[in-house]
């Protein structure tokens, strides 16, 4: 990942401001009219003070007039800078996670392979609340603030510029502080995000898996690989307020010691008669007023240094590369003839080939059944040609033309995929079989659930074809969801048909209910099958034999258990028949 430097962080971050820049125009003047009402109060104090020394009728009138409408002006600038402020943060809060979503949708596979699931859900909700503290409460202290202490010190240098000049020569000093701060709480930052991350993904582990951990007595391995993590983050938050903590109280220590000369400075005979009393309050009342926003200008330091490591997170993020989809033709219906030219694949540089010249000619509508054991490259050699991953060596042709000349998106429309682990959204039943599609049509819907025999059990649901789910189906047995997930595949109608282990989670009776289904479905489709049981496969047009990613043998059943090789092996370990 590339590293940024703060300020090239929060400028592209500011870069999301720009869609609404009248809001944000309508926050800075909000905090430009609370700047300047609270920085009257110290000319107020000197009219106070001149007042009473020399008193009329219209001084009664004016001061009373002046304290109203200074406050009104106050009142009003805090709302408009507040409002708008928060508006315009939210909003680019929005934005940015929408932009970290939509972008991770679009990364490669291999992505995901070296990324943890807690880790990437981190990003979209932890980090992302990170980045708000830096544009919500940050962004409105420090302009609001600023504001104040800009208006501040142009007031103490026309009451008094030689004084003032005196004053602000803490300032490198103070500056040295909040820099050195800065580097520790973005350095402190990045380490409780990553941490943070951790949390999530041993909490989603756990939590997703608490059938495995229950049943295998793993609780206390589970608390205490919980409650490490949380500790790594627990110590990284107590270095950040141990930096927070001494920063500060370092500041405003300076602050008023620059507070202190100044008055001692102001009370010298010869200053005394150069200024009136109301003069000398007015100055020592606004240098006094300096003290609260500068206090809260060092202590957003930390929420700003959180905000920028966030953002160098979620940008390095956005800066992944997308899928390459260098693609232009559209595939139109595919009519299905698939041909596989030398392809090899390994899932790294420094990774074993999986696939090892694989040559493979498919006809349209043909059924092709792949056997081997676990380990083989079955679902890698179906995985390429969504092209979930690119082949290293080879190429593949569907219709005779390059795969990688597709368009993405069309291609993959062409191609329903139902995989061993079905994956079901907290949906009703009725959108998961149309997944995808915008107003689907409730008949074809029926259709495709009579097809995959799931109609039976949808029935019989409180809700029928509305009842939702749960979360990965959860509400469902492993052969209901099973067939849902066929029938998402029949509603799809592709005709390209991807079934890895599609009937393992089934029953016997189930099975023997999805195999007509599939008969029928297959009709007409060019079908990749993949499967452990093989009586599943039997009417199969052809089945390969895969072993250490190569083709061994291919035939159909009857052909392969005449020769006796390979898969009559298979066939004869599964059935259990005496060699």
């Amino acid at each position: 990942m590339i590293e940024h430097s703060g300020w090239t962080l929060y400028r592209r971050l500011l870069g999301y401001v720009k869609p609404y820049w009248r809001a944000f125009a309508l926050a800075i003047l909000g905090y430009v009219i609370y700047a300047a009402s609270s920085t009257a109060l110290a000319e107020m104090m000197k009219r106070l003070i001149d007042g009473i020394q020399n008193p009329d009728a219209a001084f009664r009138i004016f001061l009373p007039l002046f304290v109203v409408g200074m406050f009104a002006a106050r009142g009003l600038g805090t709302f408009l800078g507040t409002y708008f402020m928060s508006s315009v943060a939210r909003n680019l809060v929005h934005a940015l996670r929408c932009d970290v979503f939509n972008h991770m949708l679009h990364l490669p596979g291999r992505f995901f392979d070296d990324h943890s699931t807690g880790h990437l859900i981190s990003r979209v909700t932890y980090h992302v609340e990170q980045v708000t503290g830096a544009a919500t409460k940050a962004v409105t202290i420090l302009l609001r603030e600023g504001f104040f202490v800009i208006g501040l010190v142009a007031y103490l240098l026309w009451t008094n510029w030689m004084l003032t000049l005196l004053f602000l020569a803490v300032t490198p000093l103070i500056g040295g502080v909040v820099s050195y701060a800065s580097k520790r709480f973005r350095h402190i930052s990045r380490r409780i995000q990553r941490s943070m991350g951790d949390v999530t993904h041993v909490a989603s582990e756990a939590l997703s898996g608490y059938r495995v951990v229950r049943t295998h007595g793993a609780e206390a391995y589970e608390k205490a690989r919980f409650a490490e993590a949380s500790e790594v983050n627990r110590r990284q938050s107590m270095k950040e307020a141990l930096t927070k903590a001494t920063s500060t109280p370092v500041i405003q220590l300076l602050v008023a010691l620059s507070l202190a000369l100044l008055v001692w400075l102001a009370m010298s005979p010869t200053l005394m008669d150069a200024m009136t009393p109301g003069e000398f309050v007015a100055f020592v009342t606004a240098a006094a007023l300096m003290a609260k926003p500068v206090r809260q200008l060092t202590e957003i330091n930390s929420e700003i240094q959180k905000g920028i490591a966030a953002a160098g997170e979620l940008f390095g993020l956005l800066e992944e590369p997308p899928e390459r989809d260098e693609g232009t033709r559209d595939p139109g219906r595919l009519v299905g003839r698939v041909c596989f030219e030398g392809v090899r694949f390994a899932y790294g540089d420094d990774q074993p080939e999986v696939l090892k010249g694989i040559d493979l000619e498919v006809a349209p509508g043909e059924m092709i059944a792949i056997v081997g054991r676990s380990g083989s490259g079955k679902s890698t050699l179906v995985g390429l040609l969504p092209r979930f991953y690119r082949p290293t060596e080879g190429r593949i042709l569907i219709d005779e033309v390059p795969l990688e000349e597709f368009r993405l998106q069309p291609l993959r429309r062409q191609i329903a995929l139902v995989s061993q682990q079905v994956t079901l959204f907290n949906a009703s039943i009725a959108d998961n079989i149309a997944y995808g599609i915008d107003d689907p049509d409730p008949a074809g819907i029926e259709a495709a659930a009579r097809a995959a025999h799931a109609h039976e059990f949808i029935e019989r649901m409180p809700g029928g074809y509305d009842a939702v789910v749960g979360e990965n189906g959860v509400m469902l047995s492993g052969g209901q969801r099973q067939r849902l997930a066929i029938a998402r595949a029949i509603f799809k109608d592709a005709p390209l048909l991807v079934l890895d282990e599609a009937t393992s989670a089934l029953d016997t009776e189930s099975e023997r209910h999805i195999q007509a289904a599939l008969e029928k479905v297959c009709r007409g489709r060019t079908t990749f099958v993949i499967a452990h049981r093989l009586s599943t496969i039997e009417r199969a047009d052809r089945i390969l034999v895969l072993e250490q990613g190569e083709v061994v043998e291919q035939g159909s059943h009857a052909e392969l258990l005449a020769r006796d090789g390979a898969y009559a092996a298979l066939h004869r370990l599964q059935f259990q028949e005496p060699a």
